[in-house]
């Protein structure tokens, strides 16, 4: 089969001016809670974008641990790829994809690290394999093989046993939008994009864009 000839119309929804919101965070919530009652696959799944001090792009998928009026939250290891990125240029994007919803959540802004004790209280709330993992594995770093991980994992599983704290390299980061887009897939390519970009009073200015 040609990639070239793969098409699908959309169909499911609309996104209307009058049937959003004029929040931004209040239509991600409504779509996100939809997205988790459609029960479509990991609907908490999002593509991270940043750009390192070569000026290349790079993304990632993670797991959106938390959201409110100050950003959305993720956790992973601070020396990683990506950590490393947003060390050297704090500015981002985000993207949610719901195939099955055939929608689009896109969101811009700047990235900074949430406090210890968000990422020590989300931490302990992992599963201990997950806190044993955050220690065993050092992301992003070329290794021998898989052997190394699982070595790690038994050595720092015997030192810690049931307590593990949080290492000093892992941690959650926040992003402050200052822009968001829902894309609604529509019929004959003609989709909804709502785009919200902040204000200097702190409101939002709503814009339709073209497809």
């Amino acid at each position: 089969m040609n990639i070239a000839d793969l098409r699908k119309s959309y169909e499911k929804a609309e996104l209307s001016e009058s049937a959003s919101h004029t929040d931004p965070l209040q239509q991600f919530a409504k779509w996100l809670q939809e997205a988790i009652s459609s029960e479509v696959p990991e609907p908490n799944a999002m593509t991270v974008a940043t750009v390192g001090s070569d000026l290349r792009p790079s993304t990632r998928v993670v797991l959106i641990k938390g959201y409110d009026e100050r950003g959305i939250v993720w956790y992973t290891n601070y020396a990683s790829r990506k950590g490393q990125q947003l060390a050297g240029n704090p500015h981002a994007a985000l993207q949610f994809h719901w195939v099955e919803l055939e929608r689009v959540v896109r969101i811009e802004g700047t990235v900074e690290k949430v406090s210890d004790a968000e990422s020590d209280a989300y931490f302990h709330s992992r599963p201990l394999d997950s806190r044993i993992g955050a220690w065993a594995s050092p992301q992003s770093e070329v290794i021998s093989g898989r052997t190394v991980l699982v070595t790690n994992a038994a050595r720092y599983g015997a030192q810690f046993m049931l307590q593990p704290p949080r290492p000093p390299h892992w941690g959650g980061y926040r992003l402050k939008p200052e822009r968001w887009e829902f894309w609604q897939g529509r019929k004959s390519r003609l989709h909804d994009r709502l785009r919200y970009t902040a204000q200097t009073d702190g409101g939002w200015l709503r814009e339709r864009l073209a497809p």
